[in-house]
């Protein structure tokens, strides 16, 4: 499913979100260079934008905490590749960033983060 939408996105030159019912990240490089590791630094660079003391969903941190979202046990990577631009889709299943779930589902990393 992350691979058919990463295709998609590819055909259409467009970045939107597939409304397939999963947690849904995607990343689109255009320098024609990506390790998956970049990709999920990425992300997970977020962090530094998180509010712990009140823990929620804002549009600055929503791939970092569903990249760490405890409740997710499934994920789904998709690649798609245009000349120099890369897409990434990655699925995960259940979906996060539920509404009042944050403080169980998104911990401290075991190195404390203040921010």
């Amino acid at each position: 499913m992350a691979s058919k939408w990463a295709h998609h996105l590819k055909a259409t030159n467009t970045i939107k979100h597939s409304q397939n019912g999963y947690g849904e990240n995607i990343y689109w490089a255009s320098n024609g260079k990506l390790a998956p590791s970049d990709v999920v630094e990425a992300w997970y660079n977020e962090i530094s934008l998180y509010n712990w003391r009140y823990p929620s969903y804002s549009k600055q941190t929503g791939h970092f905490t569903q990249v760490v979202w405890k409740g997710s046990t499934e994920l789904g990577v998709g690649f798609a590749k245009r000349g120099k631009t890369i897409i990434v889709v990655c699925n995960y299943n259940p979906p996060g960033n539920y509404e009042n779930e944050f403080r169980r589902n998104v911990a401290l990393p075991r190195k404390i983060y203040r921010n």
